[in-house]
């Protein structure tokens, strides 16, 4: 996958519509709340009876930002209070010890990753209890084979940057993703995320002087009051920087889900036609330069790990997007935090006083989750070798789950012939294969492979596809 898609206005029109990002198949909206902790015991337990034992990757969920942003659509509270990290890490220790036990101990975790929110919303202080906790409640990988990663916010890190830097390599963290979006001014006041080039740069120099093996940043296409010059001048700044990794995700206008949103005027949003625009520039600009195009919205280095991933066949994608970890059990910890863990998924309660009260109590904090059937796994399967691969290999499917892939999926192959025709895949008896404009529009493939969704897609709170 190393060529750049080319982008066809009329082909990427037509497939913008509402669909899942495929961070799980299913998808978080189809988990159940009759799925308990006694499933959720069972499928540990199946876990820790297979051999090879299957490694652990941690996702920690810090719910608190100090302001906020209006194009958000993550689960966070806004306050100033510094002082609510503390109690909120007492209790996440609380949780790891109740969720600890359900796997054998030398079951090593290589994977930490705390997200939000803000995770330096934390005092220092905070983070190196939880960091301790968790050494105490898991087994943690050797380093350097392990990765400790975590989202930064620059503009409200809890001491200067070249300390705090030092403070997380001392925690062993090794990886920081960072938030931008866009340096435009014009940008930052509409969705309210005042931050200069010089808070980032600082940071990303800071970490990388502490021998941080990785930086990914995070910008955004379709804000208000995005011009196709400003955005052009946010790229070329974070390209300057070399980050390892670089995230340019559509932003997804759902005023009616999201409250913030609310405060965007819809006036000021680019018309689909910029909207789309905006996207080509930031392929074009990255690819001059030497950023890969991995999937979806991610770009990165040709040494990066996800690369170097992504040709071996071990990319994976889970709820913290592209992974490197392929074949982990991913627990999550925290209001909201979602775990995939042998053949199920779940999610804890995303209202904080409900996470609250049930580690209060002394029990895990699980709202709803999901059992996969046999049809569950093998379309969770087919969907991953499409978001992660771009293809997908019709007799390794045959193989390792005993199906004839032509009459399983006879209803998905007569969807997939009008994007054959529009010229998205390539496919014969053995694989289906995307095309360079198919990449872009994986969400749209691997949307005819979805059991779940309605038949044709109905209006949606989704975000559109591109």
């Amino acid at each position: 996958m190393n060529s750049v898609p080319e982008l066809q206005e009329s082909l990427l029109q037509r497939y913008d519509r509402p669909g899942p990002r495929y961070t799980s198949y299913p998808t978080a909206p189809h988990f159940r709340s009759d799925f308990g902790i006694d499933e959720l015991r069972h499928q540990a337990a199946r876990s820790n009876a297979e051999r090879p034992l299957r490694p652990l990757s941690l996702y920690v969920h810090v719910p608190y930002c100090q302001s906020p942003c209006f194009y958000c659509g993550c689960n966070r509270i806004i306050t100033r209070d510094l002082s609510r990290g503390e109690p909120y890490v007492q209790r996440l220790l609380k949780e790891a010890q109740l969720v600890a036990p359900l796997f054998a101990r030398e079951r090593q975790v290589v994977q930490v990753h705390l997200g939000g929110g803000t995770p330096n919303f934390l005092q220092t202080a905070s983070l190196e209890r939880l960091i301790a906790a968790l050494q105490n409640c898991f087994t943690l990988s050797e380093a350097p084979e392990r990765d400790f990663s975590i989202e930064l916010d620059p503009r409200s890190l809890p001491e200067d940057c070249e300390q705090y830097a030092r403070h997380l390599a001392q925690l062993g963290f090794n990886r920081v993703s960072l938030g931008v979006q866009d340096f435009d001014l014009d940008v930052q006041r509409a969705v309210n995320r005042l931050q200069t080039p010089e808070q980032t740069l600082d940071l990303i120099d800071a970490c990388r002087d502490q021998g941080f093996r990785s930086v990914n940043i995070d910008l955004i296409y379709g804000l208000p009051r995005q011009s196709a010059e400003g955005f052009r001048r946010t790229l070329r700044t974070v390209i300057a920087a070399r980050p390892d990794r670089i995230a340019i995700y559509g932003y997804a206008h759902l005023p009616t889900m999201f409250k913030a949103q609310r405060r965007i005027r819809t006036e000021d949003l680019p018309e689909p036609r910029a909207r789309l625009a905006l996207l080509r520039l930031a392929i074009e600009e990255l690819a001059a330069f030497g950023y890969r195009y991995i999937g979806m919205d991610h770009f990165a280095l040709p040494q990066d790990e996800l690369v170097r991933a992504q040709e071996a066949g071990g990319l994976q994608r889970n709820f913290m997007g592209y992974t490197t970890h392929a074949g982990c059990d991913l627990v999550g910890l925290g209001a909201s935090a979602i775990s995939s863990i042998g053949d199920s998924y779940s999610q804890n309660f995303r209202d904080l006083r409900e996470w609250e009260h049930a580690i209060d109590a002394g029990v895990q904090p699980l709202w709803r989750g999901l059992a996969l059937t046999p049809d569950d796994r093998v379309r969770a399967a087919v969907i991953e070798q499409l978001m992660c691969h771009g293809r997908i290999d019709i007799r390794s499917i045959e193989t390792v789950y005993g199906i004839v892939f032509k009459t399983y999926f006879a209803d998905a192959l007569r969807q997939l012939a009008s994007q054959a025709a529009d010229g998205l895949i390539e496919y014969d008896d053995s694989r289906i294969r995307a095309t360079d404009a198919g990449r872009l529009l994986l969400r749209n493939l691997a949307m005819c492979f979805d059991q779940y969704l309605p038949r044709p897609v109905a209006p949606s709170p989704m975000s559109q596809a591109i």
